[in-house]
Parts: structure tokens; sequence; C-alpha cells
């Protein structure tokens, strides 16, 4: 009889059938968390199995320097998304399960970050991302600020098929962090079944592992992050041919940008015809929603007052052209 496909497609990777030793993971210590316990166990587990009821866990408390470049992630992704003019679905620290035939969870790993480039839908979004069954993150971080993910994380990453891994090694150290581990930022890409470190992520194009590190520790954007920030939204603005006037929020204030220019070149054409505006009359044209600027140069070439602009303006936004009145000529 055939093994069912749900069973064959979760075997166990090599790096699942090692021996778990707490070597395999600095900075952790093992504890024994049952699979009754382990959904409600709150501390920081960076790899938990069934077979064993064991888990690795971190030794060092949650710290602000542990947590930060995973929320400063999430930051930096929400400024590229608006200016590719799609959302970027950041999660924060994850389950990443591998379920057995029985639908019951065979390992357990943590995630400091994860990342979708395209939000999963509100059907397919889980509490947990499931490893064999559902949509991988397009990139997944790992801040090592005690620990070192090299040694086995990073292997079942590997196994597990994930596309992209970026460890970070914050500049602000720790007592407990391994001396092998210096401040910097690595990108890890999956070919071909293994992993290639990279100097820019394929997920971001054109973002640096130099770049992204810079972005996650420094406390004020700098001029250099800001510029990476653009540079690759726009190469994924134009990769999927959308752009900052497809994300609602930019293109609120892109519009109000758009109408305060409106609003000067109008003014000015007023001033230079001898018409006197109010400081209110901005405000006042905003009140009557957006309007070509060709239809407030009209207005304001064939006004004779304030009060004439804005009727004619009015007419503008609500009559056909056909019923739009008459110009009034100065005399």
């Amino acid at each position: 009889m055939a093994e069912p496909a749900h069973a064959a497609r979760t075997a166990p990777s090599d790096a699942e059938r090692a021996p778990l030793d707490a070597a395999d993971f600095p900075g952790c210590r093992a504890v024994r968390i049952t699979p009754e316990q382990i959904d409600e166990y709150e501390g920081r587990v960076e790899y938990w199995e069934r077979r064993t009821a064991t888990a690795m866990v971190v030794c060092e408390p949650t710290t602000t320097y542990h947590e930060r470049p995973g929320q400063r992630l999430a930051g930096l992704a929400a400024l590229i998304a608006a200016s590719r003019g799609s959302a970027i679905a950041a999660f924060g620290t994850s389950d990443l399960v591998r379920f057995d035939a029985r639908g019951k969870p065979r390992v357990l790993m943590q995630a400091d970050q994860i990342l979708y480039l395209h939000p999963p839908s509100a059907e397919e979004l889980a509490p947990k991302v499931d490893v064999d069954g559902g949509a991988l993150p397009d990139v997944v971080l790992e801040v090592d600020y005690s620990t070192d993910v090299r040694v086995r994380k990073l292997r079942l990453y590997e196994a597990w098929g994930f596309p992209e891994v970026w460890v970070d090694v914050p500049d602000v150290g720790s007592p407990s962090r391994p001396k092998s581990r210096v401040p910097g930022l690595a990108i890890h890409v999956l070919e071909g079944g293994r992993f290639v470190r990279t100097e820019s992520s394929p997920a971001f194009p054109g973002w640096t592992a130099e770049e992204i590190h810079r972005a996650l520790n420094e406390h004020r954007m700098s001029d250099i992050t800001r510029e990476a920030l653009h540079r690759v939204g726009a190469a994924l603005s134009a990769a999927e041919g959308t752009g900052p006037d497809n994300d609602p929020w930019l293109r609120h204030y892109r519009n109000e940008s758009r109408n305060e220019a409106r609003y000067e070149s109008v003014l000015a054409i007023l001033e230079e015809r001898g018409i006197t505006a109010a400081p209110s009359l901005p405000a006042r044209l905003a009140s009557l929603g957006v309007l070509p600027a060709t239809a407030m140069v009209r207005a304001a070439l064939h006004c004779a007052s304030e009060s004439e602009f804005l009727a004619l303006c009015a007419a503008e936004r609500g009559s056909p052209p056909a019923t739009r009145p008459a110009p009034t000529r100065r005399r």
C-alpha cells in the first residue's frame, strides 16, 4: 500500500534526523516541552521536536537590541511597498512548523521576522507557517544577537526549501555572543537545493547586504538608506508595473501636493489679473474636491472676482461642459 501523500511530502530531512544537541544551538539551553505545552509556551524557541519533547530555548531574555532589527525591517519594507504601490506583509516572530501525517506538529522553528512580497489572502493566512503545505515567506530574518544560527538552524532552512534567509549580527554586542560573530548581515539564497551567500537580495533587487545591515542598525535613517529604499522600490515598481499612485496612502499625499501646485498657479494668474484672493482660497478650493488643473486655470482666466472664480470652479466640478456659465469679460 502506498504511503499517504502528506506523510511522504513531510518526510524528515537529514537535519531533523540528527540527534538534538545543545551545542548545535549556541546561546540556547535544552528545555523539556511536551506537544501539549508547545502551543502555550511564551519563551523564545529556536527549535522544538516532538520525538524527544525538547526545545532549544534562547538563554538570554528578550531585549530591545534583539527585537529592534526585526521591527526595523517591517518599517523599511512598508516604505518599499509604498514606493512599489502594493503591500508587503511582515509578520514578526513566527512559528514555522512541519506537521506529521495526522496534522500534528512534528518540528517547530521560530523566525525573528518573515516577509511576503505578496501577502497571503485572509483564507490562506494561518497562525503558523506550514512549511510543507503553505506558502513560504520570500525573506526570513534571523537576528544573531546572542545566538549563532549557522551551526544548525541555517541547515534546517536550507533543507526545508526557504528561498532567502538573512542573518544579521547587530552592531550592539551581547556579553554572551560567540566571539566568532562579528557585526554584519549575510544573505543566503537557495540555488539547486543549497544555500549560496550573495552580496545582494534577489527578493529586493539591488539591496546589498551592507545596505540592509546599515538600515537595520542605524538609529536615524541616513541618506544612504533613503536612496537605497527608493532604488529598490523603483526596481520592484518597474517589474510589476505599479507605482506610488497605486498605494492609497501615498496617492492621497501626492494628490495633495499636486493640488498645492495647482493652487499656486491659479493664485499667480489671479494676482497677475489684479484679482485679490483671500488666504482661505486654497482651503475653499479643496472643499470642492479634486478639479482638473485646466478647469481651474480656465476659471481663473475668465472670472472677474474671487467669488466668481469659485462659482466657475463649482460649475466645472458639477456641471457638464454644455451647461457651464458663460465666461465674464472684464471691462
